[in-house]
């Protein structure tokens, strides 16, 4: 099976399983998917979802956030890693986003990637989720299984995000990358499978005897 027509039959396997993408990380408004994936950082998205409830009683919008100590902040999200540099992150971006966006969520990259805590992976996600532009982030999840689907040649993230990009249409990154997502998690895991266990990986790749190994993020 080539490469081209690898990634069809992948993306067709995916819809007929994930028909649906539902969102993972809880939110009401994009301020609060933008401080939500900006904590996904190193920490699973069910314990983000743990976390942002009693977060966003108290601040769910950047003004208020704003108002809370960087202090309060962290003794919120501590269950989450990286706790100190996100809890000052969120304080500082909350405050750029009044002094410069009116308290709103920038819809472009540039603006999203100059804001505290906010690189082009959160970026892509808010764009993507929040705002509907297409986009497709790349997790640690998507870079592992493109590899073991020889999508890429996984050199780094960026190089994932870009073969994907070429090898996808864009009316369909927005779901694809979440339909990857889900199939990583609940099939092809770092652990749960080597690249010769899974549907996908035994399907695409019959005469595969060797385990995978792939780059990290």
């Amino acid at each position: 099976m080539r490469k081209l027509e690898r990634a069809n039959y992948i993306s067709e396997y995916l819809e007929k399983l994930y028909p649906k993408t539902p969102i993972p990380l809880t939110h009401q408004n994009t301020y609060e998917l933008l401080i939500a994936v900006l904590l996904s950082a190193q920490c699973t998205d069910e314990r983000v979802n743990r976390v942002t409830p009693l977060l966003f009683s108290k601040a769910n919008n950047a003004y208020k956030m704003s108002a809370l100590t960087v202090e309060t902040i962290y003794n919120i999200i501590r269950p989450c890693g990286l706790a100190p540099k996100k809890a000052k992150a969120i304080n500082e971006l909350s405050k750029i986003l009044i002094s410069d966006y009116n308290g709103k969520v920038p819809q472009d990259f540039i603006s999203l990637e100059s804001l505290p805590g906010v690189g082009h992976k959160t970026a892509s996600v808010v764009m993507s989720q929040g705002f509907g532009f297409p986009a497709f982030p790349v997790d640690t999840h998507i870079h592992r299984l493109a590899q073991r689907w020889k999508l890429t040649n996984g050199k780094n993230v960026q190089q994932t995000e870009r073969d994907l990009k070429k090898l996808y249409p864009k009316r369909k990154w927005n779901k694809l990358h979440l339909q990857i997502i889900f199939y990583g998690r609940e099939f092809c895991s770092a652990r749960g499978c080597d690249g010769t266990i899974c549907p996908i990986c035994i399907t695409c790749f019959p005469n595969r005897k060797k385990p995978i190994i792939t780059n990290k993020p």
